[in-house]
């Protein structure tokens, strides 16, 4: 489960202020001891949590990437930013917008409110504008009506496992995607997994999202629609790889997604 860093945030910016209310009407500051110098302690942090909460609830914020859903796009442990006014500025807590800045376009990189769980962040791929109608069949992605362009660019087999690497242009965004199934041990066709197929049309004021590891993203095709209200922003950068403790972060990703993308 996600930590709600801007809850946490806006508690602490609301404690602080309450704290040098009372100074200002009891002198608390002034008293010795242990009080005084938790006040004064308290007053100098009030303009470091005002400051980080306006760059993270209006600007820009930092996610950790926790599951290959987008590969090869993002991988595991990528750190990234995303923008916060690339779709509107919301008030922290309780994302609501206040200040109208863009939408949502097909092939963005989207960081959203998990439907089924609040708590969670999501980020997926655009794929499905309000008023659109998806088809994936035979794995091939349809918007009303219209084949996604892709050209396929690696494929390999083994262990009884197909693997097909496609560069997609889907909207504004070139980027690669990943498709995979089992193979017929006595025909040796290829299997496509039908529970990723289906057909939806995307109602207003929500958005279709999939993964660009299309054959193993949790995403719309599962859950549903992405509610315009649960937007978060728009994933722009890969500012850091890092695996753990064990290891050292690198800086070999670092980029626009997009770019990375094209590598």
């Amino acid at each position: 489960m996600d930590i709600d860093i801007g809850f946490w945030l806006t508690l602490l910016l609301a404690v602080t202020l309450v704290i040098w209310v009372a100074d200002k009407l009891f002198r608390l500051k002034a008293k010795k001891g242990p009080v005084g110098s938790v006040v004064e302690t308290s007053n100098s942090l009030i303009s470091v949590f005002f400051v980080v909460l306006v760059i993270r609830s209006f600007i820009v914020e930092p996610f950790t990437i926790p599951s290959g859903s987008m590969l090869p796009t993002l991988q595991v442990h990528d750190f990234i930013l995303v923008s916060k006014f690339s779709y509107g500025l919301r008030l922290p807590i309780t994302n609501t917008k206040i200040i109208e800045t863009g939408e949502p376009k097909r092939g963005d990189v989207m960081v959203f409110k998990y439907p089924k769980d609040r708590s969670i962040n999501f980020i997926k791929r655009v794929v499905g504008l309000p008023g659109d109608r998806v088809v994936v069949r035979d794995n091939q992605l349809t918007i009303n009506g219209k084949l996604v362009a892709r050209d396929l660019v690696n494929e390999k087999e083994g262990n009884g496992i197909w693997h097909r690497e496609y560069v997609e242009q889907l909207g504004h965004a070139t980027h690669l995607i990943w498709q995979q199934g089992r193979i017929n041990p006595y025909t040796g066709q290829k299997v496509i997994p039908s529970r990723t197929q289906g057909e939806w049309i995307v109602p207003d004021g929500h958005y279709f999202v999939m993964g660009d590891n299309r054959d193993n993203s949790n995403d719309s095709r599962f859950w549903g629609m992405v509610p315009e209200k649960l937007v978060v922003g728009r994933a722009f950068l890969i500012w850091m790889h890092w695996d753990g403790l064990t290891s050292l972060p690198h800086f070999s990703r670092n980029g626009s997604i997009d770019q990375v993308e094209a590598k």
